[in-house]
């Protein structure tokens, strides 16, 4: 294997011959995009460069890179191997940036941002759109589904599905395909996420019963190929999240499944829903389990803000819809229903130094703004916001709402220094 960083030669072989000259070798003078170590070399190549033209590696994602000015403005920079966007407060940081970037390396300036990576940006008056139509047309297109019947919801209402399906075996390529296009999907659409990572768990061996539930998210996104994500600026930016888990869900090995969301002002900006590591015995474990990689995910989330010159000083606060759940949080005691749960996660909540809120938050939800934990039926959702203080008025914000399916949620909060 060819070592970029030391002085490397390469024999000649057909295609590379020079007559006269058949027992010469050449030597490398720099990585190909043929060689592994190709994306290293990049890497290695553009981080010195940032780091000696005064910006800085995030800790926290090493993929960004933030320059600070001395009077204050800022320049972040984001990478994805040889793509690069950049946003700050100041256009002659950007113009100096272009033009510096240019006399370095063989760039293009596509412009103001428009598509990035298969993902739609519309930036417009009342803020950022981004969406992913048209990827997800190609996507029906490519799995002959862009002529089916659409249906209001990902997964339907109380599905159950086991490794050991029913119907004949389907071929596990395709499947594995029509999974990775709808994993990426999700990068603009947490309305699917929990479906999508339903399906993943029978890549292995599917089955036409696998396939059947596979085929109804692409259903879902041929009813909603116009969702997307709305960044507005606002003058609230709260910090908030929200968790939520079922409890014994997998059929095969019980396990749960953890979803969190969390919002930046009144966006969604970062989502998750997996299965739990380990086998929760009572719904308040479940809860408790999520409630923690949702405080993890907040932890970093803060010092990467911070890192981004936007400290959190207020605490974050958490909402768990489970009362039992945010009791042991508050007092980690152990006792005949409790002592099995492991400690690494009392100690998860210690370190995070959480005050609780007594107060109850009548939350309402919109249906494509969340991560989904169970199926729902058609008309209901599941991302909160606390912008209704009382019953009353959340169910009568349902009712104006019913046709853009809200529905009521009932929250405890946690806050998370």
């Amino acid at each position: 294997m060819v070592d970029w960083r030391k002085k490397s030669t390469l024999i000649n072989r057909l295609g590379y011959k020079v007559e006269g000259q058949e027992n010469k070798v050449l030597k490398l003078k720099k990585a190909l995009y043929g060689l592994k170590q190709a994306p290293r070399a990049w890497n290695s190549r553009i981080d010195k460069y940032f780091q000696a033209n005064g910006f800085s590696k995030c800790p926290h994602e090493h993929a960004l890179y933030v320059k600070i000015a001395k009077n204050g403005d800022i320049l972040l920079v984001c990478l994805y191997v040889d793509d690069l966007i950049f946003t700050g407060n100041n256009p002659k940081m950007f113009e100096e940036f272009k033009e510096a970037m240019a006399r370095e390396f063989e760039m293009t300036d596509i412009g103001l941002m428009s598509y990035y990576l298969g993902i739609q940006v519309q930036q417009r008056k009342d803020g950022i759109f981004i969406s992913q139509g048209e990827y997800a047309k190609e996507t029906l297109k490519k799995f002959e589904m862009d002529n089916c019947n659409p249906v209001s919801t990902p997964v339907e209402c109380g599905v159950k599905i086991s490794k050991h399906g029913d119907g004949e075996n389907v071929n596990s390529t395709f499947f594995k395909s029509l999974v990775g296009s709808l994993r990426y999907l999700t990068c603009t659409r947490p309305d699917i996420l929990y479906g999508v990572g339903l399906v993943s768990r029978f890549m292995e061996a599917p089955t036409t019963s696998h396939l059947k539930v596979a085929k109804r998210i692409l259903r879902y996104i041929k009813d909603t190929l116009d969702y997307g994500i709305l960044y507005s600026s606002s003058k609230d930016s709260k910090f908030v999240g929200y968790c939520d888990s079922d409890w014994a869900g997998d059929i095969d090995d019980r396990k749960s499944t953890t979803g969190f969301v969390f919002f930046l002002g009144n966006s969604a900006f970062t989502w998750n829903s997996k299965k739990q590591p380990i086998v929760t015995l009572s719904t308040c474990e479940a809860e408790y389990v999520a409630a923690c990689s949702c405080v993890c995910h907040a932890i970093w989330l803060r010092s990467l803000l911070e890192e981004l010159h936007q400290p959190q000083k207020d605490a974050t606060k958490i909402f768990v819809d489970n009362k039992s759940a945010i009791e042991l949080a508050k007092n980690p005691v152990f006792h005949e229903r409790s002592k099995h749960i492991d400690t690494r996660k009392i100690t998860w909540f210690e370190e995070a130094h959480l005050k609780f809120s007594t107060q109850r938050n009548y939350c309402y939800a919109h249906s494509y703004g969340f991560v989904r934990i169970k199926g729902i039926s058609k008309g209901k959702g599941l991302i909160c916001s606390d912008g209704v203080s009382s019953k009353t008025e959340a169910r009568e914000e349902y009712k104006l709402q019913e046709k853009e399916k809200f529905f009521i949620f009932d929250f405890h909060g946690w806050l998370l220094h």
